[in-house]
């Protein structure tokens, strides 16, 4: 399979699990959904970092939306786009894209503020968006470059990063 077809099977099931209420398109409410998701399941709720991962995802989409020119994109216009605006252009289209939706989600993740995610934080995590501690474990394992126990926001992103531009087959989407 190659990159491109990697690429962009992952950029469908993305937008089928963005698609919160089934309605066949993506709006700036299912990315707000996600993001609520997230913040509830850690108590991050009227604190500053559950702001700036609202503030983080919803930017994320307006980004898409606007490089859409729409407010509700198909899951061909949201391929379409993510494919423009992230995936051919690599390293500097995840960073500007994707990259501070990440780091939101790591410092609403990183509970006990130690600057990384521990093994039990990323569970959580995988938790909230369908996985099971099988699979966040052994995705954990594979992150966790460095061998430290922790996870780095740097082996995050570069996980994520590399999960979307199909480079590896690690589980980051959930179910």
């Amino acid at each position: 399979m190659t990159t491109a077809t990697k690429s962009s099977e992952r950029l469908e099931e993305r937008f089928r699990l963005w698609d919160n209420d089934g309605n066949g398109v993506i709006e700036r409410s299912d990315f707000e959904a996600e993001a609520d998701d997230i913040i509830n399941r850690f108590g991050a709720q009227d604190s500053p970092k559950g702001a700036e991962l609202r503030a983080a995802y919803l930017g994320m989409f307006d980004l898409l939306a606007n490089a859409a020119n729409t407010d509700r994109m198909s899951k061909e216009q949201f391929t379409e786009v993510a494919m423009q605006e992230i995936v051919s252009k690599g390293d500097a289209g995840f960073a500007r894209v994707v990259q501070p939706t990440i780091q939101a989600i790591v410092d609403v993740l990183d509970v006990d503020g130690d600057g990384e995610i521990s093994r039990t934080e990323m569970e959580k995590w995988f938790a909230s968006i369908g996985l099971s501690g099988a699979q966040a474990d052994s995705a954990f394992t594979d992150i966790d470059t460095d061998g430290s126990g922790n996870l780095s926001t740097a082996e995050l992103v570069a996980a994520v990063r590399d999960y979307h531009l199909g480079k590896n087959d690690i589980p980051l989407l959930g179910v």
